[in-house]
């Protein structure tokens, strides 16, 4: 656990420098979704894949999508009380391994600031 509380505060220094969530744009993020598609999904009657689907995730607590099996890991971390809010989002969102060490999502990262803000606000339409 102090090891991925440690890869987590790394992330989050990451993210810091990055623009202000707020700024995202939602539609510029569902062009940028198109590479989480083939796991995710989001709107109406979206429903688990590979990922689990993901309305209502932002400022949800981790772990918590209805019939989908999380790793063991994240299980940990969601009991820590890791929350999907824009700082945390982001930070997976730019390397999911420094947030959740041995978790299932193989994606390695979005590389542009830009595109992770958009896709906060994306996913944010689907609260």
């Amino acid at each position: 656990m102090k090891t991925s509380i440690a890869c987590f505060a790394t992330a989050l220094g990451l993210v810091l420098a990055m623009p202000a969530l707020a700024e995202g744009d939602a539609a510029k993020g569902e062009k940028v979704f198109k590479k989480c598609k083939a796991c995710h999904a989001v709107g109406e009657g979206a429903k688990n894949k590979v990922g689990p689907m993901l309305n209502g995730i932002m400022d949800a607590q981790a772990g918590q999508v209805e019939g989908f099996k999380y790793s063991d890991n994240l299980l940990e971390l969601a009991e820590g009380g890791l929350t999907w809010d824009d700082a945390t989002m982001a930070a997976y969102l730019t390397k999911p391994k420094d947030v959740v060490p041995k978790g299932k999502m193989s994606f390695a990262g979005l590389r542009k600031d830009a595109d992770i803000v958009n896709v906060i606000a994306y996913l944010r339409t689907f609260e």
